[in-house]
């Protein structure tokens, strides 16, 4: 049970979320329980949808962004994210369950892939602290300094829903997964 009471519906939220809200749902096709939460405070939901909107329009494609999430949920134990996660990358975007699996664990059979899922991992386990060496081997792996600093962005958005979720147990409003090994 969540220890915050947040709004059932999209019409509960507070005014100023609402139309936030709204667009939310246009884009996943369901009002999630994550978006009503954080609409508890409106400043707050408005600061993560657009950063989440920002670093869409970025270099990264959607699934590499939806395997970083799963890695970063994965470091963080994030149950709600794991699961909604899962389901984005399995019924929206398509990747099969081995990929999935992989990219919680912070890999992917894909070289460049890997990379770029190693460095989010070091980041988030490292909390920024990565060393040269990492760095190095991100961009070695052929990312810009640009896609670099995609990748932690993308690192601190998960982070962040991350932590309203751990913090106040939001009500998974997804399919469950289980727990895998980092």
């Amino acid at each position: 049970m969540a220890r915050i009471a947040y709004p059932e519906t999209i019409a509960d939220a507070p005014e100023a979320s609402q139309p936030l809200l709204s667009q939310a749902e246009a884009a996943l096709g369901k009002s999630i329980n994550l978006h009503r939460l954080v609409g508890t405070s409106p400043q707050t939901l408005e600061g993560l949808l657009s950063l989440n909107g920002a670093l869409g329009k970025g270099k990264l494609k959607p699934a590499l962004r939806e395997q970083i999430a799963l890695a970063v949920a994965n470091v963080n134990g994030c149950t709600y994210c794991n699961a909604a996660h899962s389901f984005v990358a399995s019924q929206l975007l398509k990747l099969d369950a081995e990929t999935i699996e992989a990219a919680r664990q912070g890999r992917s059979h894909d070289a460049k892939l890997d990379a770029a899922l190693t460095f989010a991992r070091q980041v988030a386990t490292a909390r920024g602290g990565v060393s040269e060496a990492e760095l190095e081997a991100v961009r070695a792996a052929g990312y810009s300094d640009a896609e670099v600093l995609e990748i932690i962005g993308h690192v601190v958005l998960n982070t962040f829903t991350n932590y309203v979720n751990e913090v106040f147990k939001t009500d998974v409003d997804f399919p469950q997964v289980e727990a895998v090994a980092a």
